[in-house]
């Protein structure tokens, strides 16, 4: 009853008892390594950064109450900024796995590149842009969710996302 009671998506409050680790991980994984890859820029450090957070997740989950997305979100953005931290910079001409795959080889290049930039970029914003950039404009959350999980006001975010837009702007341009 309880795995059918995930699937179809009741919560605790309708069945009485709470999802299990495996079902918590089956329903936010790909939200966390999605994250995870945004903030960092790589997927094998992505994955590292991901695996972290649900280690964290199996620790402190007897505290957490409700649905853990912004929990999640929040520890992942803490995580990656730590990971950031300890990683050394690499030179602007590193290869970065940034591949996306394009109807048309042309198309491929130019978004290849675009991306490869623009990840370049995000990863030299200061911490709180690049979180606030990548859970509102990447992860599409609403402000006051981003504000929730930086622990912050709404006008920081928005102020955030303001200085961090302006700086990929002009370094995309700068370098095209």
């Amino acid at each position: 009853m309880h795995a059918l009671a995930g699937e179809i998506g009741l919560t605790v409050e309708e069945t009485g008892s709470a999802p299990s680790f495996d079902e918590l991980v089956a329903r936010h994984q790909q939200r966390v390594l999605r994250t995870a890859y945004r903030l960092l820029g790589r997927v094998e450090d992505a994955q590292d950064a991901a695996q972290e957070v649900f280690l964290r997740l199996l620790r402190n989950l007897h505290r957490i109450d409700g649905d853990p997305q912004a929990w999640l979100y929040r520890v992942t953005v803490n995580v990656c900024n730590d990971h950031f931290r300890r990683l050394t910079i690499l030179p602007a001409d590193a290869p970065r796995d940034c591949s996306d795959p394009g109807p048309g080889p042309d198309d491929l290049l130019e978004l290849e590149e675009r991306r490869r930039l623009l990840m370049q970029r995000l990863q030299t914003l200061p911490e709180r842009e690049r979180a606030a950039v990548v859970l509102r404009d990447i992860e599409g959350l609403p402000t006051r969710h981003v504000a929730a999980i930086l622990g912050v006001e709404e006008v920081t975010v928005r102020t955030q996302i303001s200085m961090a837009r302006l700086k990929l702007a002009k370094y995309v341009r700068k370098m095209s």
